[in-house]
């Protein structure tokens, strides 16, 4: 879903509603992530309640209308709608499933684990993102591209209701072998008072901070650059399919070497990458740095939650981790607003570069607050 909207919504709305200003066009990116970003923070609080496959069944039956919103959008308030709802599916959906891959293996697989879910993940948002352009360079920019959408979220509906089954009994098990010790206030110390968690915590909203931008920006530069439909659907699905790939790697490699290592490493990668992005003409350089974009998530991604997942315990997981993910998915909407106004008052190029000096911030971040013992 995540994937179609990356390669045609830009396009999208000048087309079908004549919108030119980067801020209006990236306000679908910040009314899907505060939206996700709230549903994290719930889906964390009350998955011990409902139980992991209740909130994962109801994530993807408020993302089936989606497409049809988006086929038949009057106005761009149409288009808004169709992403709070995404939002509040997205946060549902992937909370639930990253919360359940973590009850299921065991400590040494954590970073495994979430590496294929990762993997899983923006390995699809690449694919479908290359597809939505090749779809929209032959067919149209709708209605043709969004019915990857709707076959998408009737099968996430379908494989839920048949297949998945809850993972709670998991949790209660491995509490009774775990010694880690229980936060005094789950959202403060993930947010701000432990230094581990709130390292990770800063760096995971910095990367969706720049997706954020990266998401919304770069189909306008490319268009800018007289790039068509199918080279701007291969240059942006390159960024998420290495970025998915890499995760199948990454992710084991966070459970043998250490975590702080590859934050630093991963949001120094991406900030660099970045602040090559205004000075990129050719498709090969443009391919290339969205390359390296991705391969630097791919060493953050699922290092984040299988760091949060060690330095908590069990029964407060689900909660820190839905915590973590809130202020993570908060950087899709900071990153939209940030660059969009930053892009309207000075110009694309000097939003692409803040940004990237941003990245480089957090990994300095990391590097200075994460205790050097974190592994």
């Amino acid at each position: 879903m995540i994937g179609m909207e990356r390669t045609i919504i830009p396009k999208f709305a000048e087309i079908e509603f004549g919108i030119a200003s980067k801020s209006a066009i990236l306000s679908f990116i910040v009314a899907f992530g505060i939206t996700k970003a709230i549903t994290n923070y719930f889906t964390g609080k009350l998955a011990n309640r409902f139980g992991r496959k209740n909130l994962l069944l109801f994530g993807w039956l408020l993302a089936i209308p989606i497409p049809f919103i988006l086929i038949n959008a009057q106005s761009w308030n149409w288009v808004i709608f169709a992403n709070i709802l995404l939002g509040i599916s997205q946060g549902l959906t992937w909370s639930s499933t990253v919360v359940m891959k973590i009850d299921l293996v065991g400590e040494k697989d954590r970073g495994l684990a979430m590496g294929l879910n990762e993997f899983a993940g923006y390995f699809a948002v690449g694919l479908v993102a290359f597809l939505s352009g090749y779809i929209a360079q032959k067919y149209g920019i709708t209605p043709y591209p969004f019915y990857l959408g709707i076959g998408i979220s009737i099968i996430g509906f379908i494989l839920t209701l048949f297949f998945v089954k809850d993972t709670r009994v998991f949790v209660h098990q491995e509490n009774t072998t775990n010694k880690t010790e229980k936060l005094k206030n789950i959202f403060l110390e993930t947010t701000f008072k432990n230094k581990t968690l709130s390292a990770i915590t800063q760096a995971g909203l910095v990367n969706n901070l720049n997706d954020g931008m990266i998401w919304g920006l770069l189909p306008i530069v490319l268009l800018s650059l007289n790039y068509d439909s199918q080279n701007i659907g291969i240059i942006t699905a390159i960024y998420p399919t290495v970025w998915g790939f890499g995760q199948l790697l990454t992710g084991k490699m966070s459970d043998i070497y250490s975590k702080k290592k590859m934050l630093f490493w991963g949001m120094l990668l991406q900030g660099v990458a970045i602040l090559f992005i205004p000075f990129a003409v050719a498709f090969y350089q443009l391919a290339a740095i969205s390359a390296f974009l991705g391969l630097g998530t791919a060493l953050v991604y699922p290092t984040f939650l299988s760091a949060i997942a060690q330095a908590t315990n069990p029964h407060q997981r689900a909660e820190s981790i839905g915590t973590f993910r809130l202020w993570r998915d908060l950087g899709y909407a900071i990153g939209a607003i940030i660059s969009g106004i930053t892009a309207d008052i000075f110009g694309i190029n000097y939003a692409i570069i803040l940004i990237g000096l941003i990245t480089i911030v957090s990994s300095l971040i990391i590097e200075i607050r994460m205790p050097k013992d974190t592994i």
